[in-house]
């Protein structure tokens, strides 16, 4: 197997290319497995610009772009060939298969997104290096249905098999971050392939609801955990309050619930219809259970809120997503939450490529936890839930339930 110089861990480096690095999520949990990637590909200036402040000394392959990128460039700014690769890895941009995408509803094949060439750039490198592994993350959406970026990878790597004489046997995952460390639910795919044949062995959950906790079992990390000791300061405090229609509404809300309190079905006052809108809408973190997932570019009433009724600080953000805390992000505040919502969190990467090099590589099982919070006791108390405002008790909104799926605003009988 390939090896990089220097150590880490105590143990070899393992020589590694990183695509569509993006902020740097997936490359921390890569390199605490001991991976070493010599070259980061990425285009988004932003980006390249919170990968230069954390690791000013990281060589970011020019132009940054992978479809401007030729394999002879790689080699020459990487000093990796054929042969010299431990690990290939990457997340291509998600867009193309997530589930809000047009295709998904069957009119567009999500191959044919612009946007899913990424796949296919990673794909020819995979082929031209021959790396010993192959790391894919993405959405769970790139293995929904026909035509599907998943099978896509598996034409693609038996192509490879046939004319090169290697085994990539490709194994899908789909992980939850919340059972690996992460306080907060977030659902990745991961395609993992060794050129050996050997298959890989997912990693199995290190962290359990608090029921499941029995035999000294540690507990999935909640909010609390994470960002109940971070304060914000007046200016900053001022800068988060939301905005929008539905902001005066939020402060009525119990932490852990969303819009849903204020429907029939809940305990507050009737102002929307059950299941008339988005789970995020109006959603606030509960101090004592995990954050739902953290989105990218919410709108003005997307959640999760904080408790204290407000929008979360790019710390806070960073925390949720398992990011150490001496990580720097010097960009504006949206630029900010993109780059953390559209990042692996780093202790689920970890899980995966400390598994991935203990099977593939020499059998060293180094320490994934590096990256998940301590337990923090005496959690506090829910906030007090305050009275919904006046504005809100007379709008005359359409609160009767939502029919049923299929059965909404522009369902579509599809033939």
């Amino acid at each position: 197997m390939s090896r990089g110089k220097g150590k880490q861990h105590t143990a070899p480096s393992i020589s590694a290319l990183s695509f569509f690095t993006g902020a740097g999520g997936l490359d921390l949990g890569v390199r605490e497995a001991g991976f070493d990637p010599a070259l980061s590909i990425e285009e988004d200036a932003s980006a390249r610009l919170t990968l230069a402040t954390n690791w000013p000394d990281h060589k970011l392959a020019e132009p940054g772009d992978v479809h401007d990128l030729s394999v002879a460039q790689i080699e020459e700014q990487s000093g990796l060939k054929r042969g010299d690769v431990g690990l290939l890895f990457g997340g291509p941009p998600c867009q193309p298969f997530s589930k809000a995408a047009l295709w998904h509803a069957g009119k567009v094949s999500r191959l044919k997104d612009p946007r899913a060439k990424t796949l296919t750039a990673m794909l020819d490198a995979v082929e031209h290096f021959l790396p010993d592994a192959v790391l894919i993350e993405n959405v769970s959406g790139l293995a929904a249905g026909r035509g599907s970026g998943a099978s896509y990878v598996n034409r693609r790597l038996a192509a490879i098999n046939r004319a090169h004489g290697t085994k990539y046997r490709p194994v899908m995952c789909v992980l939850n971050a919340i059972d690996f460390g992460v306080p907060q639910a977030r659902e990745r795919l991961f395609i993992v392939a060794a050129r050996s044949g050997n298959r890989f062995l997912p990693p199995s959950p290190s962290y359990f609801e608090p029921d499941l906790t029995g035999n000294g079992r540690p507990r999935w990390r909640t909010s609390w955990d994470a960002i109940g000791h971070l304060t914000v300061g007046p200016e900053e405090q001022e800068h988060l309050q939301p905005s929008g229609k539905w902001a005066g509404l939020l402060p009525s809300i119990p932490e852990g619930h969303n819009y849903l309190w204020h429907t029939d079905r809940g305990g507050g006052h009737p102002i929307f219809g059950w299941r008339r809108r988005y789970w995020s809408f109006l959603l606030k973190l509960a101090k004592n259970k995990p954050a739902w997932t953290v989105a990218a570019s919410p709108g003005p009433a997307t959640g999760p809120f904080h408790w204290d009724n407000r929008r979360l600080s790019v710390a806070e953000l960073a925390a949720l997503q398992s990011f150490p805390p001496n990580y720097r992000w010097p960009v504006a505040y949206r630029i900010a939450q993109g780059q953390i919502g559209n990042a692996v969190p780093p202790a689920l990467a970890a899980s995966v490529a400390v598994a991935l090099r203990a099977q593939f590589f020499d059998g060293l099982l180094l320490d994934a936890g590096r990256f998940v919070p301590k337990e923090s006791p005496n959690c506090p108390k829910a906030e007090r839930v305050r009275r919904v405002p006046k504005a809100f008790k007379g709008l005359l909104l359409d609160n009767t339930p939502h029919p049923g799926e299929g059965k909404g605003p522009g369902a579509t009988t599809w033939r």
